[in-house]
């Protein structure tokens, strides 16, 4: 049988923990991509999809531009950041109609991060 001494055996264990805490700090995307600077407002959105995930939910909406329909997808926070909001899984399902309130992406592309929603029912949420 090995012994190991508990000055050892706590070096050990605070490394594993140290480990554990570090990992899902690196493993987070930078929000970058997203012009912060910037908000985007979109009114009479229809909901697509809403994926409510860690470690971050998606809210994908139909906008009607001109003659086309353009889809956004949204980023917003996690699942349980956004339940101490008010969100539940099935806050948003397909067809509701919806207005919003991003920060744009910096390429142009349709998308970027949810600042508020406004739901079917007159609430208005936090997507952070």
């Amino acid at each position: 049988m090995i012994r190991i001494r508990k000055t050892t055996a706590a070096l050990i264990g605070a490394a594993a923990l140290a480990a554990g805490v570090a990992s899902p700090a690196i493993a987070h995307h930078s929000f970058a991509m997203f012009d912060q600077t910037k908000i985007s407002t979109k009114a009479h959105a229809t909901v697509a999809e809403f994926r409510f995930t860690n470690p971050h939910s998606f809210v994908v909406v139909n906008v009607t531009e001109g003659a086309g329909i353009t889809r956004y997808v949204l980023e917003c926070s996690s699942v349980n950041m956004m339940s101490r909001a008010g969100w539940k899984h099935n806050t948003l399902k397909a067809g509701d109609t919806v207005d919003i309130t991003f920060f744009p992406l910096r390429n142009g592309n349709p998308g970027g991060m949810l600042k508020t929603i406004k739901v079917a029912d007159g609430r208005t949420l936090s997507g952070w």
